[in-house]
């Protein structure tokens, strides 16, 4: 079999592990943020929640996660009567954000206490809010230095994707067996993929070098 009949199926497979890449960054983000910003909450019960989800995602396996949301959370739901069935693109979507998330949430934790004290002193005494001073004083000057860092997460997550063909999703590795165990051709089709996947993640690191960039005026601006 000529190996370029190879690409339109693997393109197919590309386009569907991108979507899942960037939609479940997108929504990691917003999880890291949540709970970063949770777990320097003043709330004890806030923190709780923050450090509970952290250390569940970040202390166990992601195959695990996603087995347990496609396979276990139906059959719980089942139990008390409630329908938790959800699609395989929904379901793999949701535990790739779940993990990068608590990963994320971390980078956040760990950048709004590297913020200087005198910071938030400066901002007691302007009579700012605890929540005009993270949003104003603190958020600003930590964004940037977790950049690089969140920069490193995407490019995993996007390399994490391929775990979804485990509950028949058709991304990139799942289609590159398809072709495979019908060709029988695994130096080529898995040559192909491993050029297709690096071309994903050069694109995703340029990407997020410009945002790195891009929000990196911040410091300057402020300096």
């Amino acid at each position: 079999m000529n190996w370029l009949a190879y690409i339109p199926p693997l393109l197919q497979g590309a386009e569907v592990t991108a979507e899942i890449a960037v939609v479940s960054t997108l929504l990691g983000a917003l999880f890291a943020f949540v709970f970063g910003i949770g777990k320097t909450s003043r709330s004890r019960a806030i923190r709780w929640i923050s450090v509970v989800y952290i250390e569940i995602f970040r202390g166990t396996s992601l195959l695990v996660q996603l087995f347990w949301l496609y396979f276990a959370l139906p059959l719980a739901g089942q139990a008390i009567g409630v329908d938790l069935r959800f699609s395989p693109i929904t379901v793999g979507i949701l535990a790739l954000a779940l993990n990068i998330g608590a990963y994320g949430a971390e980078v956040v934790r760990g950048a709004l206490q590297a913020v200087d004290p005198d910071q938030y002193e400066a901002a007691t005494a302007l009579n700012f809010t605890h929540r005009q001073a993270l949003f104003r004083i603190a958020l600003p000057q930590a964004i940037p230095e977790m950049m690089p860092t969140f920069g490193n997460l995407a490019v995993q997550n996007l390399k994490d994707t391929a775990l979804v063909s485990l509950i028949s999703l058709a991304d990139l590795a799942y289609k590159a067996e398809q072709i495979r165990n019908f060709s029988q051709d695994s130096v080529t089709v898995y040559s192909l993929v491993l050029v297709m996947y690096f071309a994903m993640a050069l694109v995703l690191t340029a990407f997020m070098k410009l945002l790195e960039r891009s929000v990196g005026r911040w410091r300057r601006v402020r300096a």
